[in-house]
């Protein structure tokens, strides 16, 4: 049985202790991008400090009545009579095991070393929290009607530009695909910041929206301040519904919607109704009306909100995208080969620092390369090429291996140019646009044929051109 100043002890113990593991977490140093994430996942730690400290504040506001006990008049009795409670809870719980507060945080920094859980925590495609991972949800939109089918690239592009998607026609499926849009980006970012308050950033992004919905400024739903949303005379009492013009609302009134309705309100009795309850249930329908497209809107305002905060991970989803589709099968898994190696490799605590102070390059076994072998293949010898966004490659072997890879083929389909022969040692865009120029003007451009120049591999890696591989294909050999 412990007193309120005992209480207070342990709490503030453990808030000090609580401090100095979030302190250790961020001292280390990562060195991939899961572990970067899994240094920000406190948020056992956070929640065990904000419990704490609401104890302390419920403590401290009633530890002036047991200060004034003890103070009182009757401060002799007051004290034995705890003295002895003390002491009859211990001998009637003379054997009660107690846990020291030391042990309790050597069993969470075990269980928050454990590499199971970052694994659990992200998808394959999400990378540990480095990419969006928005194949469903695209799957999703292109199916949805009066949209603009897109590939996946585009997608992430374009998916918070909803004022492209016309207004009347965001309801129902749209409707849930914003839900679902919003879920996903509201557990990612949790996920990949543990500790932002995403009550803040919706407070923020409420209060942006608020000031433009109320000018009627908000993109894809800007209206006129004040205007009537349609005559009286045209308001459907039966269907509930205003039309802006007289011949669509002459239509409606011939609609088997309508005469379904109608038919309803006199079997119930009502015949007639008089223009003060026709303005009334007109101004119901109009602001429940309104309410809805703010909900709608205010969804948009929030996406857009996280996609902005997003931005780094949606760029570099984008690369990511556009340079698996410049791999094989085969270098996509010697790459994701590559990646678990290189985590097992960060991650190991036990390695011990190696002394590279002229930044030599590491070979098979970890180690630097000889000095000699460095000098000897030029790898202290940069190559930029403006072509590949003026990247820049050491040494000869690694420049002339570039030309035939994904990020200077990307850079000359940007150009509109074949990554040909003809261009092998062109790494600026002005030279390579005047070669192409020559080329065409003298008639030895290689066209692009699918017969003879599209690639084709089976699942032994033997590669075909397309004609060959359709043939064996055909014959079944493959």
């Amino acid at each position: 049985m412990e007193s309120l100043l005992e209480q207070q002890r342990k709490a503030h113990e453990e808030i000090e202790r609580l401090e100095q593991a979030i302190v250790d977490q961020f001292m280390k140093d990562p060195k991939s991008v899961g572990l970067a994430i899994s240094l920000t996942g406190l948020v056992p730690e956070v929640n065990s400090y904000t419990s704490c400290t609401t104890t302390l504040t419920g403590n401290y506001k009633a530890r002036k009545a047991e200060i004034d006990a003890l103070s009182g008049t009757s401060e002799f009795s007051e004290f034995y009579g705890r003295l002895k409670s003390i002491k009859d809870y211990h001998r009637r719980y003379p054997n009660e095991t107690v846990e020291p507060l030391e042990l309790e945080f050597i069993n969470q920094s075990k269980q928050n070393g454990d590499d199971d859980e970052l694994d659990k925590l992200f998808s394959g495609e999400e990378g540990s929290g480095r990419f969006l991972d928005l194949h469903a949800l695209h799957e999703r939109y292109v199916n949805l009607k009066n949209v603009k089918k897109t590939d996946y690239l585009t997608y992430l592009t374009e998916f918070d530009h909803f004022s492209e998607y016309p207004k009347e026609h965001k309801y129902g499926e749209y409707l849930k695909y914003l839900q679902e849009l919003k879920s996903y980006l509201e557990s990612f970012f949790k996920r990949v910041k543990p500790l932002s308050n995403l009550d803040d950033i919706r407070i923020d992004a409420e209060r942006t929206f608020n000031e433009k919905w109320a000018q009627g400024k908000f993109p894809g739903w800007e209206r006129q301040i004040g205007a009537d949303d349609g005559s009286i005379d045209l308001f459907c009492v039966a269907c509930r519904k205003s039309y802006s013009k007289k011949t669509v609302y002459d239509a409606h009134l011939k609609s088997k919607k309508h005469i379904k309705s109608a038919n309803s309100m006199m079997e119930k009795g009502i015949t007639s109704i008089d223009h003060e309850t026709r303005e009334k249930l007109k101004l119901e329908v109009d602001e429940g009306k309104d309410k809805r497209e703010k909900e709608i809107a205010f969804t948009e305002a929030l996406i857009q909100k996280y996609a902005e905060i997003l931005g780094s991970q949606r760029e570099d989803t984008k690369a990511n995208v556009e340079r698996k589709r410049a791999l094989t099968d085969r270098e996509r898994r010697m790459e994701l080969e590559a990646e678990e190696v290189d985590d097992v490799e960060s991650e190991s605590e036990d390695e011990d620092k190696i002394y590279n102070p002229l930044k030599l390059p590491l070979g098979w076994d970890g180690k630097p390369i000889p000095y000699w072998l460095y000098k000897l293949h030029g790898l202290g010898v940069e190559y930029p090429c403006e072509i590949c966004g003026n990247y820049v490659y050491m040494g000869r072997k690694a420049f002339d291996r570039h030309f035939q890879e994904w990020r200077h083929a990307h850079g000359m389909r940007c150009l509109g140019i074949p990554n040909t022969r003809h261009f092998h040692e062109i790494t600026l865009i002005e030279d390579a646009y005047a070669l192409w120029e020559k080329l065409k003007s003298t008639g030895k451009t290689d066209e692009f044929k699918a017969d003879t120049m599209e690639e084709f591999e089976d699942l032994d890696g033997n590669v075909f051109n397309k004609k060959t591989y359709d043939d064996l294909k055909r014959q079944g050999l493959l």
